[in-house]
């Protein structure tokens, strides 16, 4: 059994947004020479998260305005998170909804998807430098 480990890195300016980060994980799987196995892509900052679903701007702003709903960022007084000082309690719990990581089967060499669905990094809390891991294990 082969594996592969690679960290992409994002430094997204606003403080929410969602990107598409398909192609750049195709990328390592073919880095990788992997055929067959699994693939694991990771948000390594608790306030980002990696998740699977429609690239449709439509769909990305429903999930903008479902996820404030949720859990708005204002007024930042409500978390008893921010008393330590940070404005960012909304963006931990953003995350812990939206999922931590994917992982994708690898068939022949490809991304084993259904039907429009893609990869996404989800930013909560952006303006910072965040990593985010891939992970590829198989023959």
């Amino acid at each position: 059994m082969k594996t592969y480990r690679r960290e992409l890195t994002f430094e997204v300016p606003q403080r929410r947004a969602f990107l598409n980060i398909t192609s750049q994980v195709e990328n390592c799987l073919h880095d990788s020479k992997i055929q067959e196995g699994l693939l694991l892509v990771n948000a390594m900052h608790i306030t980002a998260s990696v998740f699977i679903n429609d690239d449709e701007s439509g769909l990305h702003a429903d999930y903008e305005k479902w996820l404030e709903q949720l859990a708005p960022h204002e007024p930042t007084a409500q978390y008893l998170h921010n008393r330590t000082g940070e404005d960012n309690a909304d963006a931990h719990l953003k995350r812990q909804v939206m999922g931590r990581e994917v992982v994708v089967a690898v068939t022949q060499g490809q991304l084993d998807f259904g039907p429009w669905e893609q990869i996404f990094y989800g930013e909560f809390d952006g303006r910072r430098r965040k990593r985010v891991l891939i992970k590829i294990i198989g023959e």
